[in-house]
């Protein structure tokens, strides 16, 4: 086990962390850690496929591109399937 970590979370990031805890270890659990794991990552640092005019890769997910749609779709996609469920 990992040493504790002394930080401070807002309500809405305390209960996202007590919800991540509270799952059991298993299979599923392994493939929600990896997939939060990217999107925080993409979202701290979004990196769009896509060039701009100079060929430096567009950080701005607020642009109406293909790339970063298939990411926003993607994640309300899951929302909707998952609050459906």
């Amino acid at each position: 086990m990992s040493a504790p970590v002394q930080v401070t979370l807002s309500p809405e990031e305390w209960k996202l962390v007590s919800a991540l805890r509270d799952i059991p270890v298993s299979p599923l659990k392994e493939r929600l850690d990896a997939l939060f794991a990217e999107l925080v990552k993409f979202a701290a640092d979004p990196k769009c496929s896509e060039s701009q005019g100079d060929g430096v890769p567009c950080t701005n997910t607020n642009l109406d591109c293909e790339s970063c749609r298939r990411v926003t779709d993607l994640i309300d996609i899951l929302r909707r399937r998952v609050s459906a469920a």
